[in-house]
């Protein structure tokens, strides 16, 4: 039997996850599992308890939370990892968000998601790692995501009642009216350089973020390759209408949208750069932000 370490951000979708937490006890004691449950108390915390449950012997460690709860706890397992996956992930969504669990296949009903965790099933996908100004090297298991979805993220952070689409959708709106600015920048994939005035990029290793914004439908997490969804600055008014498309995938099939997939990716700017990690603000504004994929490195329970 597989010794499970859960770990609880009770913050996470504003209050959510915690109060999700004696439900998961009881199915977990209800299956026979063995498990061992603690909640969080610092931000950034649950990278540490990662990290010791593998090295305390833990086969599966759960995040429950949202994106930044994963994001931590992937952290902590890829510190671990001494160039081989280490431990296995497993989540539970309770987070505003959810992107990365319920895309790489975790059910949202609470009771399903604990019984596919004590079956344990796995597969392997791929890890991203970002560095920001040569300084602040992270691992993300989703996105990173530069100019306007950072601006989303750091307008996010102010509201504390609501989540899921209650929360995303106005402060898309609000940031569309007040916030994004137009950045001069320059992409590199894979060694190839352009500069053009952009919007956004978002580097993607699933296909959605924001709880509902399909931004690069396509994306497989276990494929060896980002997929950059960038997009070119236009009128405000623009950016209105395309809300709804970047929530269906259609915006895919706008002139001003570009696809493309690499295993490195740089954006760099002398324009100031708000950004996003995993949903997670981890700096100020930079100047360089640098992507490279780590394939098959993380293992995950996944249906079968």
């Amino acid at each position: 039997m597989s010794r499970i370490k859960v770990i609880v951000n009770p913050r996470a979708g504003r209050g959510h996850a915690g109060r999700m937490s004696p439900h998961i006890e009881r199915a977990f004691r209800e299956l026979r599992a063995d498990f061992d449950l603690v909640h969080t108390r610092l931000a950034g915390e649950a990278v540490d308890l990662a990290a010791q449950a593998v090295a305390d012997g833990f086969d599966v460690v759960v995040a429950v939370g949202g994106d930044g709860t994963s994001h931590e706890v992937v952290n902590g397992l890829l510190s671990q990892a001494n160039g081989r996956p280490t431990g296995t992930l497993g989540c539970i969504p309770g987070g505003s968000g959810n992107d990365f669990a319920v895309m790489s296949g975790a059910p949202v009903d609470l009771r399903k998601a604990c019984e596919q965790i004590v079956r344990g099933a796995t597969r392997l996908v791929d890890v991203g790692e970002v560095t920001l100004d040569r300084r602040l090297t992270r691992f993300f298991d989703n996105a990173v995501g530069i100019g306007f979805d950072g601006w989303v993220t750091y307008e996010a952070r102010r509201i504390r009642l609501v989540r899921g689409m209650a929360l995303y959708v106005p402060v898309v709106l609000k940031t569309i009216l007040s916030s994004i600015q137009p950045m001069r920048a320059v992409i590199t994939t894979d060694g190839v350089s352009r500069e053009q005035t952009i919007m956004m990029a978002v580097i993607c290793n699933g296909p959605r973020e924001g709880g509902s914004f399909l931004v690069a439908p396509d994306a497989q997490f276990d494929d060896g390759l980002l997929d950059l969804s960038l997009t070119e600055w236009m009128p405000r008014m623009a950016m209105f209408g395309m809300v709804p498309r970047f929530m269906r995938g259609t915006h895919v099939q706008d002139p001003r949208v570009h696809i493309e997939r690499a295993r490195s990716i740089t954006v760099s700017s002398e324009d100031p750069l708000v950004l996003h990690v995993d949903g997670e603000i981890l700096s100020g504004p930079v100047h360089e932000v640098r992507v490279r994929v780590l394939p098959a490195s993380l293992r995950v329970i996944s249906p079968s």
